[in-house]
């Protein structure tokens, strides 16, 4: 079993930044893929970014695109997102996810289907 903690998220204004720090507990943190995904008011789950095993890939939607950047510290088991330049509409709520069998494809609508443990989620607002 893996045990995930989302922390960092907030109150921003338009412009802002925030870092959001997911902490991982249960499996050996370096065998698996992570992912971030978020859901907005009234709106699906979606992909926000993913990073593979060792941190050499990373995958991104393109709305945040050159705006966020995932990390991972395997030595800490956590990985991270940097998210600069928000918007309004990045409001949400941000889960980190976990991909143990490397089922995710990256990028597409369907890749949440592929993690397979889920932290409860940090929530996020940028105010215009």
């Amino acid at each position: 079993q893996v045990q995930l903690v989302e922390s960092g998220g907030g109150l921003v204004q338009a412009g802002g930044s925030l870092r959001l720090s997911c902490a991982a507990s249960g499996r050996t943190f370096s065998s698996y893929a992570m992912g971030w995904f978020r859901q907005a008011p009234g709106k699906e789950h979606e992909f926000v970014a993913g990073i593979n095993l060792s941190g050499s890939s990373t995958y991104y939607a393109d709305s945040v695109k050159g705006r966020f950047t995932i990390s991972r510290v395997n030595a800490k088991n956590t990985v991270y997102l940097e998210m600069n330049s928000l918007k309004p509409e990045d409001t949400a709520v941000y889960y980190c996810a976990a991909d143990l069998y490397g089922r995710t494809t990256w990028g597409t609508p369907s890749s949440l289907y592929g993690m397979d443990y889920w932290g409860k989620g940090t929530l996020v607002t940028v105010s215009s």
